[in-house]
Order: structure tokens, then sequence, then C-alpha cells
């Protein structure tokens, strides 16, 4: 029983916590708007875990009843609401972008700026998307010049850009 009781605490407190991050990040993700995370259930330690959200300019609904792309950043929002409750120095993200559209890839950048300097966390990003390789600091490749033969390539973008205004 102690342990149950404890439990439902830690994870209502865990769960305030989260709730409360993934509004803030939700609202500068959309420019706006509003979400929350609820509960369903009387007891915390079984409940299941609904997302609601309301973009701007629509009603609160249902995570499923979003586009995709809204959907790909309310999940942004959730995820690094989590992660921003426990953070670590590194985090790495495997194509978090590819449902994204131009300019909720430039939100989701912007993120990423807010969250590295206020934070001081690295990001390692794997990715397709021109527009976010673009808002890199640094980008990594992987080339295959010759068959069976890759090759690894590094770009850093402040350092190119220096020598270019330079020029």
């Amino acid at each position: 029983r102690e342990l149950n009781k404890e439990g439902r605490e830690r994870l209502i407190n865990s769960f305030e916590k989260v709730n409360e991050k993934f509004v803030y990040l939700f609202k500068k993700l959309f420019n706006g708007g509003n979400a929350k995370l609820v509960l369903n259930g009387e007891d915390p330690l079984e409940a299941g875990l609904e997302i609601f959200a309301s973009p701007p300019g629509k009603k609160m609904q249902s995570l499923s009843l979003l586009s995709g792309g809204e959907q790909a950043l309310t999940s942004i929002s959730l995820i690094f609401s989590v992660f921003l409750c426990n953070p670590s120095p590194v985090c790495i993200l495997d194509e978090v972008d590819a449902a994204l559209d131009d300019t909720n890839i430039n939100n989701f950048c912007e993120l990423l700026e807010t969250l590295v300097k206020e934070q001081d966390i690295k990001f390692i990003i794997v990715t397709h998307h021109r527009l976010t390789m673009a808002k890199m600091n640094q980008l990594l490749g992987v080339t295959m010049q010759e068959k069976g033969i890759s090759k690894l390539l590094t770009v850093d973008l402040e350092k190119a850009v220096k020598i270019k205004e330079a020029s």
C-alpha cells in the first residue's frame, strides 16, 4: 500500500510538471493555441493518457483528430516536455521533422535554438529535410563515391558563412 501511495504521488507530481511544459511548448511550436494532457481513470497507476490540442483557430480535440503535421508537432511538444522534466546534456532526434511542412520546420528549429540557449543542450539530429539542415551549425554526412567505400563528410556552417563573408 505504501509503495502504491508513493507511486501515485510521484506520478501525479511528474504528470503535472510534464503537462505544464507540454502546454508551454505546444504554444511555442504553434504560435498560440492550447493543449492539455488528461489521465483517464480513477487510479493514476492504472489510468491511460489522453492528449487534447487546440491549434490556433481550432477547437480543443483529441490528438487523433488533428492533421498529420499537427499530430507531429503535438507529439514533439510532448516528447520535449518529458525530456525537459529530466534533461540530459545531449539529445538525439531521428527524423522527428519528417512529417512537418516548411513553416512548422521553422517553428521546430526555433524551439531547438531556444532549448540550446536556455537549457545548454546539444542536439544531434538525423534528418533529410533541407530546411532543418540549413538551420544547424554543423552537418555530418555519409557518401559513397565508390561502390562499397563510405566516406564521412563534415561541414561547419558557421565557419563557411564567415569564410564567405570574408571573401
